[in-house]
């Protein structure tokens, strides 16, 4: 219905609470504003999320705009059925980092995986869904090798619309000389290639599905720009250079699939954006 509403440019069409907040990439604006004004169809791809504990939803997808594809991702929060919360954020070809917007629409529906009830040993509270996405964060700030890093053997990440573990071929080289993207989930991490994350703040997680073991959150990876080079554990030295000089970040939401405990799946929408972005929305956990 939210999605109808924006494709035919009326907010009217919408159940809103008088008081509704509306961000479009952490910025408020009215309803009716902003990407409403140049939406012109809904994409193919098509990953919903829902947490009915607190009232939310979420949904990752490819819409029309009038200078071409995008990929969104929407939360919406209902109380007493109304729309009282409205959060998105999108990404625009240019926007920085690995990317397959053509790729993301022509999945049209997402893996399979992320529909099915993990098959856990046992139940994992809401609390405990979170902790593990949050150890997520943790891992890849000020990325050393030797964190906790809770994934399993086949994890596997999709940035943007681009796979960014598990890459073979000629995409796997990245700056510095590093296989980086060929590499799985865990052993990224193992690797030390990401200590040019300095921080990553204003964590927020929203909406939690229990029953899928899935959790969808917020945050914003700084990278200060001072880091030139690392020394990796294995011994090898990555020439970050490329990453050096300037001080950038990035406003990211991310979706985490849990099972036992461990990640198996990353699905995230991120844009570039002034460094050290401070989001509208009130609460989340800073970097430690």
């Amino acid at each position: 219905q939210y999605l109808a509403a924006v494709v035919a440019h009326d907010p009217k069409r919408l159940p809103l609470s008088a008081d509704v907040i509306y961000t479009e990439n952490d910025q408020r604006l009215d309803v009716g504003d902003g990407f409403w004004n140049t939406a012109t169809a809904k994409g193919n791809y098509t990953h919903y999320f829902a947490d009915p504990v607190s009232s939310q939803v979420g949904w990752m997808g490819t819409m029309k705009e009038q200078r071409g594809t995008l990929l969104m991702a929407l939360r919406l929060r209902v109380q007493l059925g109304r729309i009282t919360e409205i959060e998105t954020s999108y990404f625009r070809p240019g926007g920085g980092g690995p990317n397959d917007i053509a790729a993301m629409d022509a999945k049209g529906t997402p893996e399979a995986l992320w529909l099915q009830p993990p098959v856990n040993s046992r139940p994992y509270s809401r609390h405990e869904l979170i902790e593990v996405a949050n150890a997520y964060f943790d891992a890849v700030q000020r990325d050393d090798g030797k964190g906790f890093y809770p994934f399993t053997d086949d994890c596997d990440r999709i940035e943007n619309g681009a796979h960014t573990t598990n890459v073979q071929g000629g995409r796997a080289n990245t700056p510095g000389g590093f296989n980086y993207m060929a590499l799985g989930c865990k052993a990224q991490l193992e690797s030390g290639y990401l200590g040019i994350v300095t921080n990553i703040h204003h964590r927020r997680f929203p909406l939690v599905d229990e029953e899928r073991g899935v959790v969808w959150s917020y945050c914003v990876f700084d990278m200060g720009g001072t880091v030139r080079s690392i020394k990796l554990p294995n011994g090898e030295t990555a020439d970050m250079s490329q990453f050096a000089g300037r001080a950038s970040s990035i406003e990211v939401t991310e979706a985490f699939r849990i099972e036992n405990g461990k990640i198996r799946r990353v699905e995230m929408i991120g844009s570039s954006v002034p460094y050290h972005f401070n989001s509208a929305w009130p609460g989340g956990l800073s970097g430690r």
